[in-house]
């Protein structure tokens, strides 16, 4: 398969979910991409967005098998993981599945769970496997987990954890819809639920196979080290008292790849880079005080890097 097929491929993807998520394009691009690169995505919003909606959406789009959990206090890791329970017909332990064995798992309000089932998604997310009682049992594939939280309210949360937010690709926002985009979310609304309209274009084995071709884009030696400058300057800027992780790098190089065949090239060239940088690294630093007593963000300090570090002179053919 060429480049122009899997890039029709992922416009029609995008076509379908867009009918009922609208007026978040960009969005609805980002998460697509986050998804074709083997990535995790956060989304940190307010209630009644479009979260919940944007997931359902892609699993049909994609013909994926998908699972929802509402995350709470009393939920369990064992919930997430799976569980082994002893059956006296054959007088052995057979393992039951948790509800993250699925191809997409969306995991609601994160934060408002416990610290111990938050951090039984660290392997999950991380392996691709859980284990339990000592044996491992692999996911299906693809697999990503949507994991969202609300930022208002915080009463009975806990926060993620560095090494938790750090395993999510990229953190987003979906932010109140335009006022014609909400003007358009009512008028849909009134005969037909959006989502019936979605239909499947894809299927698992055809995003395997363009993970697989995602993974193998050109990346000239320029651009690897545009990547790495990038990283460095989180880390040793002035405001930070945390920089990007090794982890985080890697996530810039595999989503730069995944633009670059959404926009029907197979090299990378800067302006992929700069398009997601802000949401792979905004998630991974940590403002300093002199930072915060100068009401400095984090998306302030990342538009500053990638205003000063150099950039290489490739540009699309």
């Amino acid at each position: 398969m060429n480049n122009t097929y899997y890039t029709e491929q992922i416009n029609s993807v995008i076509t379908e979910v867009k009918k009922a998520v609208i007026g978040k394009d960009a969005i609805v691009i980002k998460v697509l991409l986050a998804m074709l690169c083997k990535g995790h995505i956060l989304i940190e919003d307010i209630p009644g967005v479009g979260k919940t909606t944007l997931a359902l959406a892609f699993s049909k789009a994609l013909s994926l098998e998908h699972n929802r959990m509402q995350f709470t206090p009393d939920v369990l890791p064992s919930d997430v993981t799976g569980f082994s329970v002893y059956n006296k017909n054959n007088d052995k332990f057979e393992f039951r599945p948790g509800v993250a064995f699925c191809n997409l798992f969306l995991a609601d309000e994160i934060n408002r769970t416990s610290s111990k089932t938050q951090s039984a998604l660290l392997e999950l997310m991380e392996e691709k496997s859980i284990t339990v009682d000592g044996k491992t049992y692999k996911l299906p594939e693809p697999y990503t987990v949507i994991a969202t939280q609300n930022p208002i309210g915080s009463a009975g949360t806990h926060n993620l954890p560095d090494s938790q937010l750090d395993r999510f690709m990229i953190k987003l926002s979906m932010g109140y819809p335009d006022f014609s985009g909400e003007v358009s979310i009512l008028k849909a609304k009134q005969t037909i639920n959006p989502l019936d309209m979605v239909i499947p274009v894809a299927d698992s084995t055809f995003i395997t196979e363009l993970q697989e071709y995602i993974s193998n884009v050109y990346v000239d030696d320029r651009i690897y080290e545009y990547i790495v400058s990038l990283s460095a300057a989180t880390r040793n800027h002035p405001m930070l008292k945390l920089g990007v992780s090794p982890r985080g790098t890697l996530a810039l190089m595999q989503l730069s790849k995944g633009i670059a065949v959404a926009m029907g090239r197979d090299y990378v060239i800067p302006e992929d880079i700069s398009y997601i940088c802000n949401d792979v690294f905004e998630h991974r630093i940590i403002l300093n005080s002199k930072a915060k007593l100068s009401d400095t963000t984090a998306s302030d300090i990342i538009t500053e890097i990638l205003r000063t570090v150099p950039v290489p002179g490739i540009t699309s053919k």
